[in-house]
């Protein structure tokens, strides 16, 4: 932009390696990507300090946004009031004759949980306090437990109703009722594929298998669990149908969590739902701050013209849109490694969308690379927050998991090369169902 003290490169190198310096020094990285902007502000003439708060706070005046609190308060409403313990026993009921029983209910549990609640977080938290020790007792090696309990867990940030796909939309202007719609499919490999090996494990290693359910059984539990597996049926249709917003449908999500543990599950007290309110505001402040200080940072991204100055090289490089694909994929993959998911689709997001824009990329697909890509680095160091989750509750180090938690992420590093090559994978529910999403 003319007229400016700094050029596109010099602010890129301040702005990067500041923020760099300060993740080496281990400061939040919320707080870093705040900090790595006050130089640019103090150095440029026409900037100020003051335009950190601002935009800061711009970020935070967003209707969108607004569901990111409510979708962890469902999760949490969820845990209390016993509709997970419901969900698990329909899981139980439906592979827990499989080979690693209690591994093959974590996976599909994960995969129910991921429909209601959005957040890998709180999903690997529930799940390591719920299967890790059980698994422990049942004769499973620590490192595995850790492992598929942590991988299962990315699930969430894949299948709908995804925090990701919510931010990814309000951020870079995508349907999210059309993103919602491309993470049914690719949610469902991954998950697939985690059960395969899980499989393969149990073979190897002999893990226990439960005895299989009857028919009775398991219509019996499918009964009980009807009113939870409606939530992601509610969410997600109300807003492709356009019955209401991705905000509302997280409003909705709550109140109809609320009413199943207090009225029809009975189990959710005046206590437990304070512990589950103070809880999501600390989650949700968190994450609320990544996004206000991330969004301060990409403006300045923006204002010096960063993205087009990085991308000058890349775009020289004649790739096609599978090519690119790859390209987005190994750089969500080695950012997820070292920044929370949400502060990355805010900044690299921005920066690649005019690649992507360039060799026709759909906007959809583009989004599905990045959030299955970021997904992994919720279980990869040195970020690796899902990782960290589980080993914290198993009581073990992380480096110890590593191996098994490398192992589990081969085949779905196989899934991920499917979607960059074959986008109708992603797009196939989108263009079905609602194809003016696309348009």
């Amino acid at each position: 932009m003319g007229g400016n003290v700094l050029g596109a490169g010099t602010a890129s190198q301040i702005l990067f390696g500041i923020f760099f310096l300060l993740l080496v020094l281990r400061v939040p990285v919320a707080v870093a990507l705040g900090l790595a902007c006050l130089p640019i502000l103090l150095i440029e003439p026409r900037l100020s300090p003051m335009m950190l708060a601002q935009e800061t706070f711009n970020a935070y005046n967003s209707f969108i946004l607004l569901a990111v609190p409510f979708f962890l308060l469902t999760a949490n409403l969820m845990n209390i009031g016993g509709i997970t313990d419901r969900l698990m026993n329909f899981s139980r009921s439906l592979v827990g004759h499989f080979p690693g029983g209690l591994a093959q209910i974590n996976v599909v549990l994960s995969f129910f949980f991921a429909g209601i609640s959005g957040s890998s977080t709180a999903d690997a938290a529930s799940q390591s306090k719920i299967f890790i020790e059980a698994q422990r007792k049942e004769g499973y090696d620590d490192s595995f437990s850790v492992a598929i309990t942590a991988v299962s867990a990315v699930l969430a940030v894949i299948i709908p109703p995804s925090i990701l796909m919510i931010v990814w939309g309000g951020v870079l202007t995508v349907s999210i009722g059309a993103l919602f719609l491309a993470g049914v499919i690719p949610g469902a490999l991954i998950a697939l594929t985690q059960m395969a090996t899980v499989h393969a494990y149990a073979k190897a290693r002999g893990y226990p298998t439960y005895p299989r359910a009857t028919l009775a059984q398991v219509f019996s539990s499918f009964l009980v669990s009807i009113p939870a597996l409606l939530t992601p049926l509610i969410i997600i249709g109300g807003k492709i149908f356009g019955w209401f917003t991705a905000t509302e449908s997280a409003c909705i999500a709550v109140l109809y969590a609320g009413f199943l543990s207090l009225i029809v599950y009975r189990e959710m007290d005046l206590k437990g739902l304070i512990a589950a309110l103070g809880d999501t505001g600390r989650l949700a402040g968190i994450t609320l701050f990544c996004v206000g200080t991330a969004s301060a940072f990409g403006w300045l991204l923006a204002f010096y013209q960063i993205p087009e100055f990085l991308l000058a090289g890349v775009k020289s490089w004649g790739m096609g849109p599978i090519g690119v694909g790859f390209f987005i994929a190994l750089v969500f993959l080695v950012v997820g490694c070292f920044l929370d998911a949400i502060p990355a689709i805010i900044i690299v997001g921005a920066i690649l969308q005019p690649l992507t824009v360039g060799v026709g990329m759909d906007q959809v697909h583009f989004a599905m690379i990045g959030i299955v890509s970021l997904a992994f680095g919720l279980v990869t160091p040195p970020y690796g927050l899902c990782l960290m989750i589980a080993c914290s509750v198993a009581g073990m180090r992380l480096g110890d998991a590593l191996k098994d938690t490398m192992i589990m992420l081969m085949p779905m590093f196989a899934v991920l090369a499917l979607i960059i090559i074959f986008p109708g994978i992603v797009l196939f529910l989108p263009n079905l169902i609602s194809p003016e999403f696309l348009r």
